[in-house]
Order: structure tokens, then C-alpha cells, then sequence
């Protein structure tokens, strides 16, 4: 894909927003990705909303974007309600990248926004429960169960308390790649506390505390191998860009030479695969699509956003992603190799485990962070020299792997 450009970005500070609207935060990251851009509101053409759980947490079950966007004066466009679990944003701009190149407009905007934190934390909770077949609850357990048969975890390692299933999810993966390729539990401790280090340096994150290694196992558990500052946090939040081509950037009153090529976006969906088939991963089949449209190779990348919902999501995502060899992010992250200043950084942001989780924000949050280290903006979290930059976004769990993926490659 060539010609398309991210001319703004806006993001606010994830976390607990009690005391603000869904609105209320939409507004405050278009805001910021209009001012950017150099945009007048009036000059976007079409708008992708995207949410997960407004309807099931706000009751605002339908046109959540159409009620977001005409508070804050947008009128007329056409303006699309996008979900994809957790991959929501990140198809929302997949989708407005696709109008552009169409020739439906010259300029767009995506924006994902989602309201999460509440008092009743088994509603807030139970926001996951849809995000597999609700028609096959046991079958889905059972197979996610399979991929774990014959590990034996240690006693007292599981929480007492509630959290999200999808952590079992992460478990089943964990105890998988533990199995077949030697994955040990510390060097998955190892990219949680690289994360919460790097999150130290992101004012926009949900949580800015640094962990050790040892910290990250002595905390409390929540499902084995995972402990508590592995997982990612519920969260509030909102994240909105700016999108357009070569015509639409002309227009904006923004300096074109901050402006971030998009140089591939690719979306599938799971397939009937084994666990133990990984190079049909749907990530991997997505990340090999969108390489080849972008020319460019895993060997050109120089920072990457992955979708660490635990810290295993990073070492899965990132050997999906060709950066290491499968079975190797355990020993790479350890190494230090994916540490702002080691041979690759990977989610510099703090990513989601600290950075925070609004689920149908997140895709945004990453690309908010790809632009801003592309454009050299993001001061001691800054990946010197970055040029290329590839984001991996997964929503939903299908089979044994997720529902939709969305690989997003970018350059300056």
C-alpha cells in the first residue's frame, strides 16, 4: 500500500476515568490527533468508531460513534461503528486506510474508545465472556485445556481471586510453548519487567513502575506461569489518527515531514489449525502478507508494538512476527534484545501490561506509540534511528488462536 499517511495521532492517559464519559475521552484523543494533523474537523470525510463493550458497560448498545462524534460537532460524513475485541482499532484504521486508497476520501479518521473500569467488578469482568463462541463455552475450554495436557503446575499458583478468563487463555499458550520449546517461566518474567521498566518513560500509561525480574515471580499469581504484573490491567481510554493521502496531506496545515507512511495493512481471520501447527498461526500468515505488500523484511524492522495481553503474548507474537526464530523470544527477551537500546525494541510504550488495556483502544494506543518513535518524538523511551516500525493486534479467541489479527507496518 503506498500513498497513505498518518498525519495525527491522539491519545489520553489510560487508566481509571471514573468521572469521565466515553465522549468525554473520544473527544480529547480526536482533539489531539486534529491539532497534529493540522486538521479542521470539517475536513474529515468519513470517521471509524471503535468499541468493544460501550454497549455492554454505557447501555449504549447502538451508534456509539454516530452519539460520540455529533457531541463534538461532526455532522453529515459517514461515520462506521467498528468491533473486533481487541483488535477493534487497529481494523478501524486497516478499513479507513481501504476508503482512502478506494478513493472515497482524502482524509479520515479512526478512533477507538472504551470505557472499562467499574465499581461491579464481575460486570467489568465479565466484559471478556464474549469474546469466543458463547455457543461452545465447554468445547472452547477443552481445547484451550489440550494444549496444557501433562503440565503440572505448582501448587499455590493459581489465584483465588476473579480475573479475566482470557488469562486461562494465556496460561493454556504458556504452558504449550513451555512444553515444546523450553520457555521458562523467568524469561517470561523477563519481558514483563522490561515492559514496566519501559513504562517508566510513557506519561500516557496506566501504570510507571519498574519491576525486576525477581519482583515480577515473587507477585501474587494469577494462573501459572503468570503472575499478576504480567497480565494487563482493565482500563479506560481512548486513542484517535489521522489518516490521508498524498492530496488529503496537502490540505492539512500540519508539517508533511512529521507525517508516517503506512506502507502495508493486513487483516485474517483464524483458521482450523492444531496448536502445534505454528507457522500457520494466523498472525504469521498476516505478518508474511503484510511484509511482502510493505517490501520490506523482519530483518528491516527496527521497533515493533506487539499485543502482550500477558507478557506470553510478546514471546508468541514476537516469533510470529519472524523477528526471532519460534521457540527463541524467551532466551531473546532475557538476553536483553528486546530492550529500548538492544538489538530490537519491542513495545517501548510499556505495552499492554502496563501501558493499560482499553480493549477497543489499544490498537490505536500502539500506533500512537509507532508514530511518535517513527517521528523521533518520544524522548528516553526513544529507539534511536527507528525507520521502520511493525504493529501485531489480535481480537477474540477462535479455535486456538485468535479471531482476527491486524498487522500494521510503518515507515518515516
Amino acid at each position: 500500500m503506498s500513498d497513505i499517511y498518518i498525519a495525527g495521532v491522539g491519545m489520553t492517559k489510560f487508566g481509571r476515568h471514573l468521572d469521565r464519559s466515553y465522549k468525554d475521552l473520544t473527544q480529547e484523543a480526536i482533539e489531539q490527533a486534529l491539532t497534529d494533523a493540522g486538521a479542521e474537523l470539517t475536513q474529515v470525510k468519513q470517521a471509524y468508531f471503535a468499541s468493544c463493550v460501550i454497549g455492554f458497560m454505557q447501555d449504549q448498545h447502538m451508534i456509539p460513534g454516530q452519539v460520540a462524534l455529533r457531541s463534538m460537532g461532526f455532522q453529515s460524513i459517514p461515520i462506521f461503528n467498528i468491533e473486533g475485541a481487541c483488535a477493534s482499532s487497529s481494523t478501524a484504521l486497516h478499513l479507513a486506510a481501504m476508503a482512502i486508497k478506494s478513493g472515497s476520501c482524502d482524509i479520515a479518521i479512526a478512533v477507538g474508545t472504551e470505557k472499562m473500569i467499574n465499581e461491579d467488578k464481575a460486570k467489568m469482568f465479565a466484559t471478556f465472556d464474549s469474546a469466543w463462541d458463547v455457543t461452545s463455552v465447554e468445547h472452547n475450554k477443552q481445547a484451550l485445556l489440550a494444549m496444557g495436557a501433562g503440565f503440572d503446575c505448582p501448587e499455590g499458583t493459581q489465584s483465588t481471586k476473579p480475573y479475566s478468563m482470557f488469562m486461562d487463555v494465556y496460561a493454556a499458550f504458556s504452558r504449550q510453548h513451555i512444553k515444546t520449546f523450553g520457555t521458562t517461566q523467568r524469561q517470561i518474567a523477563a519481558v514483563c519487567a522490561k515492559n514496566h521498566t519501559h513504562s517508566v518513560h510513557n506519561p500516557l500509561a496506566q501504570y510507571q513502575r519498574p519491576y525486576t525480574i525477581e519482583e515480577v515471580l515473587a507477585a501474587p499469581p494469577i494462573t501459572y506461569p503468570l503472575t499478576l504484573p504480567m497480565c494487563a490491567p482493565i482500563s479506560d481510554g481512548s486513542a484517535a489518527t489521522v489518516l490521508c493521502n498524498a492530496e488529503g496531506l496537502k490540505r492539512l496545515k500540519g508539517d508533511a515531514s512529521r507525517a508516517i507512511k503506512l506502507l502495508s495493512s493486513v487483516v485474517r481471520s483464524s483458521s482450523d489449525r492444531s496448536f502445534e501447527d505454528y507457522k500457520n498461526h494466523v498472525t504469521a500468515l498476516a505478518a508474511t502478507e503484510a511484509y511482502e505488500k510493505a517490501g520490506v523484511s523482519p530483518a528491516d524492522v527496527d521497533v515493533a508494538e506487539v499485543h502482550d495481553a500477558t507478557a506470553m503474548g510478546e514471546i508468541i507474537q514476537a516469533e510470529n512476527l519472524q523477528l526471532v526464530a519460534y521457540g527463541e523470544a524467551g532466551r531473546a527477551a532475557e538476553a536483553g534484545e528486546f530492550t529500548v537500546g538492544g538489538r530490537l525494541p519491542i513495545n517501548p510504550s510499556g505495552g499492554l501490561e502496563s501501558k493499560g488495556h482499553p480493549i477497543g483502544a489499544t490498537g490505536l494506543g500502539q500506533v500512537y506509540e509507532l508514530v511518535t518513535q517513527l517521528r523521533g518524538e518520544a524522548g528516553k523511551r526513544q529507539v534511536e534511528g527507528a525507520r521502520i516500525a511493525i504493529q501485531e493486534n489480535g481480537g477474540g479467541i477462535y479455535g486456538v488462536e485468535e479471531a482476527t489479527a491486524v498487522i500494521n507496518i510503518f515507515a518515516r
